[in-house]
């Protein structure tokens, strides 16, 4: 049988996958719930790496798409902010 600390460890990286990949289809037009699924997944998966659990492929998966969609979050974020300013909004 398993250990169940490894069980939480893998738990963890699906977290951080799931998330991330979430924050990744959100990232374009739906930013106040990509942003905080995209930091959730980022340190849910930085906990995961960081105890040595199972799961490490999972984990880096959920770190690299949850920084990878904080950009378009953030341009997004941007680009609506100076179009409000030009308008005088």
């Amino acid at each position: 049988m398993e250990n169940n600390t490894e069980n939480k460890g893998v738990g963890l990286a699906v977290a951080s996958m799931v998330l991330g990949i979430c924050a990744l289809v959100f990232s374009c037009c739906f930013y106040y719930i990509s942003i905080p699924c995209a930091l959730i997944g980022v340190i849910l998966g930085g906990v995961s790496i960081s105890q040595h659990k199972g799961g490490k492929g999972m984990a880096i998966a959920g770190l690299v798409t949850g920084i990878i969609s904080l950009v378009p979050s953030v341009i997004v974020i941007v680009i609506g902010g100076s179009i409000l300013a030009e308008l005088g909004m």
